[in-house]
């Protein structure tokens, strides 16, 4: 399974790219896990709405077709790390790949989050997008450490 975080904003702090870099490393082989990121759209005296379509443009070119399509939203369905693992599991068995999408600044286009397979929420609280790479990926493994048993997750 291959499991691809694509993320709106190429710079993110050194702290936050080591964090992520830690994580991203110990999936095991059978787990993929990819970074895309996808450059914001300038915001100069473009729309709202130009804004968000150009951003989805680029988000979807890095999606390959028949790709299973997590997007994350703020409104989105909450999860526990637990039914996090559960749903990874979910896509595992169904041998399908999966890209979790991140907004960039406005978040994402209206109709790309409604055309999503599904839309998860990662917190309550706002959150600045480096810091959402490294929480996701940090779940993700904590998730997957689950469903095998590994002990980087105690209940």
């Amino acid at each position: 399974m291959r499991l691809t975080i694509v993320a709106v904003g190429q710079k993110v702090p050194d702290w936050a790219q080591t964090a992520y870099d830690d994580y991203a490393k110990r999936f095991p082989p059978e787990l993929k896990v990819e970074l895309k990121a996808v450059k914001t759209e300038p915001r100069a005296s473009k729309t709202l709405e130009n804004l968000l379509a150009a951003e989805r443009q680029r988000i979807e070119a890095v999606i390959p077709k028949g790709t299973r399509i997590v997007a994350l939203d703020e409104r989105g369905t909450a999860v526990t790390t637990v039914a996090l693992s559960a749903r990874l599991t979910g896509w595992q068995l169904g041998g399908d790949d999966v890209a979790i999408v991140i907004g960039g600044p406005d978040g994402l286009d209206p109709a790309f989050k409604q055309a999503a397979h599904e839309r998860l929420r990662l917190s309550d609280l706002t959150l600045p997008h480096a810091m959402v790479r490294v929480l996701l990926i940090e779940q993700l493994y904590r998730a997957w450490s689950i469903t095998v048993n590994h002990p980087y997750h105690r209940e």
